[in-house]
């Protein structure tokens, strides 16, 4: 086939279709109140997203002794609540071990424990996190822990394990309970 049979074909094919006036795409003419949501939606996946990053501490906390007990209570804990958990009484969800981590490794791990644990329904968690006696800052990670978990909501109380499950290397932390464990107590008590 030849160039001029070429072009006839193309052009038998062409007849009838019309020509267009304009073929330019137009401006964007999104109304003020379409801006305005998008500027809304923006800002609102911003504020999710900020609501998921890590507000844990890293600049320094004041230190706690490698052999001090770690104890703490939000108010209105009940008191054989808080002694149960002293004494080990809650079975542990999980347990966490940081040895050998560094407090931005701990700092990333704890965040993910404790940001799960409401949709793992966890309420009773055990983290050893070692005295650090022999390390060149004793207790670093157990003085940042001690710090974080009072930064976390969802943390109602804490304190050092039995000598059992790691002394004052390790801390027994009992979490609130999920919102639907709540909402049922709620209706079976009222």
């Amino acid at each position: 086939m030849n160039h001029s049979n070429e072009t006839n074909s193309f052009l038998g094919e062409m007849k009838g279709i019309k020509k267009i006036d304009q073929d330019k795409v137009l401006p964007n003419t999104a109304t003020t109140n379409e801006r305005q949501s998008l500027d809304y939606r923006r800002k609102a996946a911003e504020k999710q997203s900020s609501k998921f990053q890590n507000f844990l501490t890293d600049a320094d906390v004041e230190t706690v002794e490698p052999q001090a007990i770690l104890s703490y209570k939000i108010s209105g804990i009940q008191p054989n609540v808080f002694k149960n958990l002293k004494k080990a009484k809650y079975s542990f969800d999980y347990h966490l071990d940081l040895h050998r981590m560094s407090v931005s490794q701990a700092r990333q791990v704890v965040y993910k424990l404790v940001s799960s644990a409401q949709v793992e329904d966890f309420r009773c968690l055990l983290i050893t996190h070692g005295k650090g006696e022999r390390s060149q800052h004793p207790a670093k990670l157990k003085s940042y822990l001690n710090h974080w978990l009072k930064q976390i909501e969802q943390v109602i109380a804490f304190h050092s394990a039995l000598p059992k499950h790691g002394g004052a290397g390790s801390v027994y932390i009992l979490l609130k309970k999920p919102k639907e464990d709540r909402k049922i107590n709620q209706i079976k008590y009222e």
